[in-house]
């Protein structure tokens, strides 16, 4: 009998777990450890964007980062002064240390000073990114 209530307690707390992750995954959101962050050209190895710069770091074999690049590019397509910037997190372990990136996809919002004002972690929507823009660095 204590097997079978040790097996409902098990498979409610990761129930539990599942959906909270789930809920979580790919919302942007303003996270207190990146404020002050900054990026720039010399570490993203490409220009800011001139209103905001969309950060992905992914990983060779991560398939929703395929789906996440393709939603940021045709967001810094729509909104005007936006770029995307993907960085390969296996070859950037020092940068991935520094921002705390713990799975990839995760995507950064960057000011046009290149402060970190926003992150999602997991696949992003294409609705909450452009929410995210006008949030972060005013209406786009």
């Amino acid at each position: 009998m204590a097997g079978i209530v040790v097996c409902v307690v098990v498979l409610v707390a990761a129930s539990a777990f599942g959906v909270l992750n789930r809920r979580r995954s790919g919302r942007v959101r303003v996270r207190g450890r990146d404020g002050g962050k900054r990026l720039g050209a010399a570490e993203l190895g490409e220009d800011l964007g001139e209103r905001a710069t969309l950060v992905q770091f992914s990983s060779a074999f991560c398939a929703p980062c395929r789906a996440t690049r393709r939603v940021l590019g045709e967001v810094a397509d729509i909104v005007p002064g936006v770029t995307h910037v993907e960085i390969d997190a296996e070859d950037h372990l020092d940068l991935v240390r520094e921002l705390d990136i713990l799975k990839t996809p995760t995507v950064l919002v960057l000011d046009a000073d290149g402060r970190v004002v926003r992150r999602a972690t997991g696949q992003p929507r294409k609705a909450d990114v452009i929410a995210a823009l006008g949030e972060a660095v005013g209406t786009p």
